[in-house]
């Protein structure tokens, strides 16, 4: 009999091991839900997500949330950051900032890293708010913050990539390009990639701060290149997607949109073999890592600048005419669709077996089962 119930222990153990439970506890804690920015997240929904709560934030918001533990925090148009609870969607904190904020959060070791349009970057308290330091950069901050050990990076309209220390906020240096930095950085080992508005991809070493190689691509983007492996995936704002090698000056292919009015101001997300990205011209589209070539498309009800999330074998994406979307990522199929009745401009923060999407009317909204 003892025998049994410890194979019977055993069993359960192996069972337990290979369930989705632990996906399911992972958090979203910056904008594309990691440094490299690939935008996938490792929880999952059901396959037709339930309206759970809504919460009225005070004021439009562009700023993706970021879901860590028991929280949720974003940031407003009312220069505001705020802290709802992950159950009920009830304020748990506010912190007022100088100005708007359209940056994501990022947290790590119980801290919260955000700028606002003043150029003014903060350190909150994630469990208070209460602000632990604050830097001044030149211009508007827009980027939201990438973190890597001790440093914490973002992008300043002020042309510069700025390198904080994440714990004081004094700064280590400042690299600056020859336009503004409106991406988030994207961070793979020991550098950091930021595709400019001066129509260069840069590569800079984390350490010291120096450009370690650059990729003209000749065209401006404001999205955050998703970085796998050794190739970095990038849309620009004229049009065109492409794949740049990283560390390096080389594109592996480039394409161009033949839609009219095609611009990608999201930031595509990278799974596996597949790299989604989503366009102004109303347009989501799947193509192959490697070569570029189209897989599927799928129009949308408004142009697009959420940036799309991946969960399993789907795609979340927002868009200004109010929908949120859940598409098969094989075969680029509706699978489901929420209507806001207002822009969705935030990209889906997906944590825990719960998706929070924030519109431009104010409204927090969360769904799961």
């Amino acid at each position: 009999m003892i025998r049994l119930s410890c194979v019977l222990c055993m069993i359960l153990a192996i069972v337990v091991s290979r369930l989705p439970a632990s996906a399911n506890s992972a958090d979203w804690p910056s904008f594309r839900g990691n440094p490299s920015m690939t935008g996938v997240s490792a929880s999952r929904l059901p396959d037709r997500p339930r309206l759970l709560w809504t919460h009225e934030a005070g004021g439009a918001v562009e700023s993706t949330a970021a879901i860590v533990g028991d929280r949720i925090y974003l940031g407003t148009r009312k220069s505001r950051v705020i802290a709802l609870r992950l159950s009920d969607g009830k304020q748990m904190w506010s912190y007022k900032t100088k100005g708007p904020i359209s940056a994501s959060p990022s947290i790590t070791g119980g801290k919260l890293y955000v700028g606002d349009e003043t150029g003014t970057f903060y350190c909150l308290d994630a469990s208070s708010g209460k602000k632990a330091w604050e830097f001044k950069t030149g211009d508007k901050i827009v980027s939201s913050a990438s973190v890597r050990d001790k440093s914490v990076l973002f992008g300043s309209y002020d042309n510069s990539l700025y390198c904080l220390d994440k714990d004081t906020g004094r700064k280590l240096w400042s690299f600056k390009t020859a336009a503004q930095v409106h991406c988030s950085p994207s961070i793979s080992g020991g550098l950091a990639a930021v595709a400019g508005c001066d129509g260069y991809v840069r590569f800079v070493d984390i350490a010291t701060g120096r450009e370690r190689a650059k990729s003209e691509v000749g065209s401006n983007m404001s999205g955050s290149a998703a970085w796998s492996g050794e190739t970095l995936w990038i849309g620009t704002l004229t049009g065109e997607y492409l794949a740049v090698r990283a560390p390096g000056t080389r594109a592996l292919w480039r394409k161009k949109s033949p839609d009219e009015g095609a611009s990608f101001y999201a930031s595509p997300a990278v799974s596996g073999s597949r790299v989604i990205f989503a366009s102004r011209s109303r347009k989501v589209l799947c193509v192959d890592a490697a070569s570029g070539r189209t897989l599927w498309s799928y129009r949308t009800r408004g142009s697009v600048d959420s940036s799309p999330v991946v969960s399993g074998n789907v795609v979340y994406v927002g868009c200004d005419g109010g929908y949120v979307y859940r598409l098969d990522i094989l075969t680029g199929r509706r699978l489901w669709q929420f209507v806001t009745g207002a822009e969705v401009k935030a990209s889906p923060a997906i944590a825990r077996g719960l998706m929070v999407v924030a519109t431009m009317d104010g409204a927090v909204w969360c769904f799961g089962q």
